[in-house]
């Protein structure tokens, strides 16, 4: 799965890692729900770091079409609501 997070680039991320990322991203939701900012801002860099640790980093000049797109660190909260769906960021 190719996985662009705005503003940084895009990186290659096994399927198999999804399940962990949805853990985050599940947070990240209730977060978002409950307009809780601070916890909304570290869960987002958890989430994004994790996505840099697992993933592989695709060449700058690399643009693959990206199945998943997530937001830029310094996303705000409002920005990232408008971003969700029922699931999340991260659907599944």
């Amino acid at each position: 799965m190719i996985v662009r997070i705005m503003g940084e680039g895009q990186v290659r991320l096994a399927d198999g890692h999804l399940t962990e990322l949805n853990k985050l991203d599940d947070v990240l939701l209730r977060e978002v729900q409950n307009g809780d900012g601070p916890a909304f801002r570290e869960t987002l860099q958890a989430l994004l770091a994790k996505v840099r640790e697992l993933g592989e980093p695709l060449p700058d000049d690399s643009l693959e079409p990206s199945e998943l797109i997530l937001p830029s660190p310094d996303a705000t909260l409002e920005e990232v609501r408008d971003l969700l769906s029922d699931d999340g960021l991260i659907p599944g």
